[in-house]
């Protein structure tokens, strides 16, 4: 579902992305994990399409990026860390337009928008207009739009940030009942446990380059300790370099 091919991401002189290989499959839930400034954002963007790579390809479900961005586009759903809305409209009328974007015909489209407004607690406040929104109904309503044209891969940058712990859980369960549909989530956080609950594999990314990659008992032997928690491994790894 998405595949790197010795991507590589350079600003001017600074290399942030440096030969990054990676292939993540339909129903993988995978972590993305690296110290501030490793790289993450910057591999996020490049697999929704919003940077491009210096080199290398990415294809997303078979189609070249470079080649083909608005097929590949299709397939993504993307939650970015800092929800960006529309503020004048009502979560209804954002979802609307995020379906005309897409090509959802009308009455699928409000079928799906009332589904995901329910989910994701906001059809109380459906039509009140985004502005007064807290931070957390902005993250959970940019949920909503990201999954509202049903993509096959669902690229998440830190999904946690103003969820209070109920938000937490909530999302928790989405990533592992979309996988368990056979959707790819591909997810960079911060929040070490919640890699450590839900991903299949992890990697690790530290100044730009791929550190390791792997289950959790996979990087363990990878770090040269044993029954240890991924917060343990993660120091290991990145310290040592």
């Amino acid at each position: 579902m998405i595949e790197l091919q010795d991507v590589r991401k350079c600003f001017g002189s600074q290399t942030a992305v440096d030969r990054l290989n990676l292939n993540v499959k339909p129903g993988e839930v995978f972590g993305f994990i690296g110290p501030n400034g490793a790289g993450k954002t910057t591999t996020i963007r490049m697999i929704a399409g919003v940077l491009m790579p210096t080199e290398g390809r990415i294809h997303i479900c078979g189609w070249d990026m470079a080649e083909d961005p608005i097929e590949a586009k299709r397939r993504i759903g993307f939650i970015p860390d800092r929800p960006y809305l529309y503020e004048k409209l009502t979560a209804t009328e954002l979802l609307q337009f995020i379906a005309d974007i897409y090509g959802v015909d009308a009455a699928t489209g409000r079928r799906r928008a009332g589904e995901l407004l329910e989910r994701f607690r906001l059809s109380t406040r459906a039509t009140d207009r985004i502005e007064a929104f807290s931070h957390g109904m902005k993250q959970r309503l940019v949920m909503c739009a990201a999954l509202l044209h049903d993509p096959d891969v669902i690229v998440v940058d830190e999904p946690m940030v103003g969820l209070d712990p109920q938000g937490i859980r909530m999302v928790r369960d989405l990533f592992r009942s979309l996988a368990e549909d056979g959707k790819t989530v591909f997810l960079s956080t911060h929040t070490l446990q919640l890699a450590e609950d839900i991903c299949h594999r992890i990697g690790i990314i530290h100044r730009g380059r791929l550190l390791a990659i792997g289950t959790l008992n996979e990087l363990e032997r990878t770090a040269g300790v044993s029954e240890a928690d991924l917060e343990r491994v993660f120091f290991q790894l990145t310290e040592s370099q």
